[in-house]
């Protein structure tokens, strides 16, 4: 076995006087891919942070090459040769994608900076990842998949000894996940040491050598991955069996609550129609790019468009969000950080906002706010190790659970929900689809869009598959199963059809 390029020798971190991370030992080998693994909040993020240099150890050591070192922050990591991918793009949106790869790493060409240069190293950077964005294009202006292409090409553009990885696929669809291990398989036989983060266990299996479970900041199991299974690394993180992932189905009733036809927006929807009976989980599959949550958005009165929705004999106005509110719709959108949480403000001041006039006018009753966090707290099971922290510093699947909270604060009897476990990992997973199925059996509605086949297949009860803008067609019972979700979303089954039942 070679020795470690990076390692941490008994590293401990304490936030306040909160210790988040207890006596950690971990190590990158070069030619090695090393997955970390454990649920939200259990420390991985601290961990890499650590080992890039963002954050320093309140205890233990980092070793690079056998001997300790106290970056003076994460340019010295990168400088030396420790490059970190983040979950959370670290991007200039105002900048262009050639300008976003070489930010402040300029290319120069004399005194002058050599914009040909980077934008040619750019192109084949890009090519190499087989993504057609063009690199003087405004990063503002990409899709989020691409976003996260832009983040590995500033990785690849850099001599990287060790290769730090944060959820690198989370936003990826399978045909770009399967350009990123393309990726990973050259640079592992370049000698480079990658560290993978993934709540995506099938990816880990496949895709690493090593892995290494941390829970509530300890260090709990560590193996070659050949010799775990899926089941044993899941159990290892949550502490307990998980064998029944989806809790059972429930059954919806024949009476239709929400309808919506002929909906069309611009150029991304066309002429799509669908019913949402009381107490029913309704899936919506297809793939990237499909227009799942365009449509979802138009019902939901976030996008103009044309046609009708009518949500309990109440015909909703189109692109007046506050309406389909006041109505008893709500809408839980796919990216908690850019448009569904503040993450400067705290949990209070998250929870409330939508809401604000049901907590007093003019002045706010607080008292009522931290009641509302109490419960919020309780009946989501959100972990946070201070009421006044940032929402920022929150674990991506506690994020998850405050913004379920918040769209769930106003009581609604539809909701709408966008990527319900994207990021998250499986024991928080777990807690969510058991949420949907309560709230279903509550005589709630729901619509669930999902990029995850299992997702749609251990919740929905119906499923409609959309293809180029429209509605390609609808399983229900037996016949929601991955193949046929897959044929429609392919547009293999012919001639789009009315979803409407």
């Amino acid at each position: 076995m070679t020795d470690p390029v990076l390692a941490l020798d008994g590293v401990t971190k304490s936030f306040g006087p909160i210790e988040i991370l207890h006596g950690v030992d971990f190590a990158l080998r070069p030619g090695e891919v090393h997955a970390l693994i454990g649920e939200n909040g259990a420390g991985k993020s601290t961990t890499m942070k650590i080992l890039a240099g963002y954050l320093d150890p309140t205890g233990g050591q980092v070793m690079l090459d056998g001997k300790p070192i106290a970056f003076a922050g994460s340019d010295q990591a990168e400088d030396l040769g420790v490059i970190m991918i983040h979950q959370e793009f670290n991007l200039a949106e105002h900048l262009s994608v050639d300008q976003n790869v070489f930010l402040g790493r300029e290319l120069t060409k004399g005194w002058r900076l050599d914009h040909k240069a980077m934008r040619d190293r750019t192109t084949d950077l890009l090519k190499r990842l087989q993504c057609r964005v063009d690199p003087g294009a405004r990063v503002s202006g990409i899709s989020v998949p691409d976003k996260q292409m832009v983040e590995i090409a500033k990785a690849l553009s850099r001599k990287a000894r060790v290769l730090i990885m944060d959820e690198p696929t989370a936003v990826l669809t399978e045909r770009e996940t399967e350009i990123l291990f393309e990726q990973v398989e050259r640079l592992r036989a370049e000698g480079v040491a990658i560290l993978y983060t993934s709540h995506k266990l099938g990816e880990v299996k496949r895709i690493a050598d090593r892995v290494t479970v941390l829970r509530d900041g300890t260090m709990v199991r560590s193996d070659l991955t050949a010799d775990v299974t899926e089941d044993d690394m899941a159990a290892a993180m949550v502490g307990r069996e998980l064998s029944d992932l989806f809790p059972p189905k429930v059954t919806g009733s024949n009476e239709p609550i929400l309808t919506a036809r002929n909906i069309t927006v611009p150029g991304i929807v066309h002429d799509a129609s669908l019913t949402l009976h009381k107490g029913e989980v309704l899936g919506i599959g297809g793939l990237v790019g499909s227009g799942r949550t365009e449509l979802a958005e138009a019902i939901a009165g976030l996008r103009p468009r044309s046609g009708a929705v009518t949500l309990m004999d109440r015909d909703l106005p189109a692109g007046d969000v506050a309406q389909a509110m006041k109505a008893g719709l709500a809408y839980l959108t796919e990216d908690r950080k850019g448009a569904g949480l503040l993450l400067d403000k705290s949990l209070r001041e998250n929870l409330t906002l939508p809401l604000l006039e049901t907590f007093g006018s003019p002045l706010i009753d607080r008292k009522r706010e931290e009641a509302a966090l109490d419960r919020a707290i309780e009946d989501f099971a959100i972990r946070a190790p201070a009421r006044d922290m940032a929402v920022g510093d929150l674990s991506g699947g506690n994020q998850q659970k405050l913004l379920l909270a918040k769209t769930l604060l106003s009581d609604p009897q539809v909701v709408i929900i966008d990527e319900p476990t994207r990021g998250i990992d499986i024991g928080t997973k777990q807690q969510i689809y058991t949420l949907i199925a309560k709230l279903a059996a509550e005589g709630r509605s729901i619509i669930v869009i999902s990029s995850e086949m299992p997702e749609l297949i251990g919740l929905a009860s119906r499923v409609v598959v959309m293809h180029a803008g429209r509605i390609a067609g609808e399983l229900a019972g037996a016949d929601v199963t991955e193949g046929g979700i897959v044929r429609l979303a392919m547009g293999m089954d012919g001639t789009s059809k009315d979803s409407a039942a």
